[in-house]
């Protein structure tokens, strides 16, 4: 097949990686989609995906979500995607490719972004059975097939980014992992010998194995065939089942070989200022396939960008060159913080390092300088905060000196430089190339207030991300300096944050909203109702330091019951016909037929209609405020307990059946949820939380959509952190695997304790982590790490939540007063609503919304809400 170009000018790349996507935005961004014929031969079977990102797949990352393809902006601008079919032969003479298909494609201009690949020392039996590299998203699904069914001890050969992370992924796989390095040091690009010591030892003491120095000199297999061992250049043998090669990449231009295009003697295809071959000016090469102008393959991600904008660029007439980019990287290897920048190794003639190494903390810090005091560059492993700010300044005299830039907060004349002392042409995302003064222009220009508006405006902190505290510290100061208040008050009432309320109450025991708001409100709020902002985000804080503090932690004593939202007011969900829902408790969906047995009664006599909802319960919906007494004293004889579906609260925590009853199941899921359900159970919080314990990898509960998920392992439990449903899905992160139950248990604590502490009001987990200053990193450095010294509080106050724990509506049946409010109208106590009516519907009822909306009072024909028969 010929596809003909006609008269409109044609596109073809080749290509569709990272780098090959960020070509197709650029030529959209400048209207060439809409003047040319653009066509992609992509030889992989997906489109663009993540490959920074590949190893988030053993953390829960499924294909689909690593995708950088947006279908919607192929289809918008008339892009012919063909997946699975790569260009085969390129015809320069007659400006022709072909495909493996044996579609053929005439072209004005070529395009070869076809990456590189990697590079396998060539030792005897390097294609063995249990031999793999690690490039591709199908790599990763073969070595997580291989690595169940048929390995216990895997060994990356490489010790660089992509080695590391290959080890961490065989080791959460449940792997005994080594890696093998020839290099005398792991990173060795990007770190010297004392960041390399700090990296190992805390690599090491995760329970790698790293041999540093020596090389593969051959792969032992079986009489079949299969990996069983390695025999490195020191003459020692290591045993292992599995071998991982990521030695390196070499770049993949086979195909501008065969059509005669110059390329590089190391490889690389030869390219001009403009990314165009220096042999065909109708060809260009942007991506780790082409040698730049500089004499350098740039295997970076952001150097990449910029040959793709300026590919674009000139295809549509605009001046733009690359002459050579940034090599700077901040990475997070097995948890552990590593980063690069400028001048990492001192090259420089006559310049200096100054040097903070703490090896007992697993801390090293070098920043080289240059005689005048330029900071020409600096390594940072195990604390990379400083990271953007460094980086940024690169190339100029910080103004302060660099000993206090090394140093960690609180040791002699540290000091903290933030970004407002940046010039304004200092890159801070270099990914996209992005200055300072680019982001204050889109506060200032643009009228952009928040980051993701900056994000959207400039493409910063779109891609490796690690600008993003950079740039929301711009931001804030930008407005400020605008003239804009950045008001981080709670609301009208209270100028501080529901975090700096939280600590206020618990700093000074404080017990009631009034004294707060008197004491700490601002100064025209105090002695006031308050407002329905604050009202119940103070309830929620006080109902979940109330073990702490000495308050009440029942919702409806006292001044208490003034500060709950509508559905607190009746610890039911209010419907939309005026009527409740009943929701009791079924602790990890585990329920005996008896508790079967009495909501089917409890539905039968009361009317309810019943549904089995995704969180494993049974709700009934249709009861009357004041049936709700009635139906709740039948479920707490019966043995159950408020399943808090109308609170701010744990909801519930699903469960598989494990490995009680699945024959995929490696740990007993439905024990761990119970245990975790009953553990959380009424925890107050400043949204609902939900969770889910999978028995296997299958994760049939779907923990990752959950607050927190935990899915099982051969060596114990992953948790995920963060996850959400509902309209803005997210996957939950993974926070830490292989624990045992108590670990497991005491993570958990630690992560709820410190999200109730620090999050805003009405912010899920999933929003919350995207905020905190520092993500993930930052919540794992904290419960895991314990950087902030709080996990003893943290776990303090979980353990005083769980020893005072009392069910609220077991409460409610034995005290007269407090069932004096269930009442649909204070005037009339024995008087039901009337316009709570209901129809028949599928042998159940439902609201007569008709009757609803013209507020007429029940027909004939009109079940009425039934008192109990």
């Amino acid at each position: 097949m010929t596809a003909t170009p006609g008269s409109t000018p044609t596109i073809v790349l080749v290509g569709h990686g990272m780098v090959g996507q960020r070509f197709l935005e650029a030529l959209a961004e400048r209207g060439l989609t809409a003047t040319h014929r653009v066509v992609v031969l992509c030889e992989e079977p997906r489109p663009a995906y993540d490959r920074v990102a590949l190893t988030s797949y053993f953390s829960g990352k499924t294909p689909e979500d690593l995708s950088m393809t947006d279908m919607e902006f192929i289809a918008t601008h008339g892009i012919e995607l063909y997946v699975g079919d790569p260009a085969e032969t390129v015809d320069r003479e007659a400006k022709r490719v072909t495909a493996r298909s044996g579609q053929v494609f005439d072209y004005d201009t070529l395009v070869l972004a076809t990456g590189s690949f990697p590079f396998v020392p060539p030792v005897p039996n390097k294609d063995a059975e249990g031999c793999f590299v690690y490039r591709t998203i199908e790599d990763l699904l073969a070595i997580e097939e291989y690595a169940r069914s048929k390995a216990t001890v895997g060994a990356v050969v490489g010790g660089g980014l992509l080695g590391l992370e290959a080890a961490g992924a065989l080791k959460g796989l449940g792997l005994t992992s080594h890696i093998v390095e020839f290099a005398p040091r792991l990173m060795p690009v990007q770190v010297d010998d004392g960041g390399g010591a700090a990296l190992l030892r805390t690599i090491e003491e995760m329970g790698l194995s790293v041999h540093t120095g020596v090389g593969t000199q051959e792969i032992l297999v079986d009489a079949e065939g299969a990996v069983t061992g390695m025999k490195l250049s020191d003459g020692s043998e290591l045993a292992t089942d599995m071998v991982v090669f990521s030695a390196g990449v070499r770049p993949r231009d086979q195909l501008a070989r065969d059509c005669g295009l110059t390329v590089g003697e190391r490889g690389g295809i030869t390219v001009d200022e403009q990314c165009r071959t220096v042999a065909d000016p109708h060809v260009f090469a942007i991506g780790e396939c082409a040698l730049a102008s500089d004499g350098r393959v740039y295997g970076l991600v952001a150097p990449g960008y910029e040959q793709a904008e300026t590919a674009a660029a000139t295809i549509a007439s605009d001046e733009a060159s690359f002459t050579g980019a940034d090599l700077s990287t901040k990475l997070k290897l097995l948890g552990v913080d590593v980063a690069s920048f400028g001048d990492a190794h001192g090259t420089a003639e006559d310049c200096l390092d100054v040097v903070y190494s703490d090896s007992r903390a697993g801390l090293y810090k070098k920043l080289v300088i240059g005689r005048d005091g330029t900071l020409l560059g600096g390594i940072l492993v195990g604390d990379a905060d400083a990271y953007g700010t460094l980086k940024a300044f690169t190339g100029s005299v910080p103004p302060v000196s660099p000993e206090s830039l090394v140093l960690p907060a609180g040791a002699g004349e540290s000091v903290q430089l933030g970004p407002s002392a940046l010039p304004d042409d200092a890159i801070v995302c270099s990914c996209h190339n992005v200055s300072k003064g680019a982001i204050r222009g889109a506060v200032t220009d643009h009228q952009c207030t928040t980051v993701p508006e900056v994000k959207k405006c400039t493409k910063a902190g779109t891609g490796c991300g690690s600008c993003v505290k950079v740039l929301g510290q711009l931001v804030n100061a930008e407005l400020e300096a605008s003239g804009v208040e950045v008001d981080k008050g709670l609301c009208g009432c209270f100028g501080q944050t529901r975090e700096e309320l939280y600590e206020i109450v618990h700093a000074l025991r404080i017990t009631t909203y009034q004294d707060l708001l008197d004491r700490h409100g601002r100064e025209e709020a105090r002695g006031g109702d308050g407002c329905e902002i604050c009202k119940p985000a103070v309830g929620s804080i006080i109902a979940s330091l109330a073990p702490t503090i000495g308050a009440s932690g029942y919702v409806l004593d006292g001044e208490q019951a003034s500060l709950q939202d509508t559905n607190d007011h009746f610890l039911a969900n209010l419907q939309k016909n005026g009527s409740y829902s009943v929701v009791p408790r079924i602790p990890g969906g585990e329920i005996a037929p008896e508790k079967l047995i009495v909501i089917g009664e409890i539905a039968r006599d009361f009317g309810l209609y019943t549904k089995i909802t995704g969180g494993q319960r049974i709700d009934m919906f249709g009861a009357r405020v004041e049936q709700l007494p009635l139906i709740w004293a039948r479920l707490v004889d019966a043995g159950f307990e408020s399943g808090h579906a109308y609170g701010k609260s744990l909801r519930t925590v699903k469960s598989c059946v494990g490995q009680t009853w699945c024959r995929y199941g490696v740990q007993d899921s439905v024990k761990m949820a119970i245990d975790l359900e009953l553990r959380y159970r009424g925890l107050r919080s400043p949204h609902k939380l939900k969770s889910a314990v999978s028995g296997c990898q299958r994760e049939c509960a779907e923990a990752q959509s959950k607050d927190f998920g935990v899915i099982a392992t051969a060596n114990g439990w992953n948790l995920y952190v963060g996850g959400n449903g509902g309209a803005t899905p997210r996957h939950a992160d993974l926070l830490a695997q292989d624990l045992s139950d108590a670990e497991l248990v005491r993570l958990i604590d630690r992560f709820l304790m410190f999200y109730i502490r620090t999050a805003d009001r009405l912010e899920r987990t999933s929003t919350w982590l995207e905020r905190i200053p520092g993500g993930l990193d930052h919540v794992r450095d904290v419960v895991v790490h314990d950087s902030l010294g709080i996990c003893d509080e943290l776990e303090q106050l979980m353990r005083a939540h769980v020893a005072h724990y009392r069910d609220e509506w077991a409460e409610t049946i034995n005290d007269p007063e407090k069932l004096a409010r269930f009442v649909s109208f204070v005037n009339a106590p024995d008087t039901p609503d009337p316009v709570v009516a209901f129809v028949p519907e599928r042998d159940q009822m439902k609201p007569d919304l008709p009757l609803l909306s013209i507020g007429m009072r029940p027909a004939a024909d009109v079940l009425e809400g039934s008192a109990q028969r």
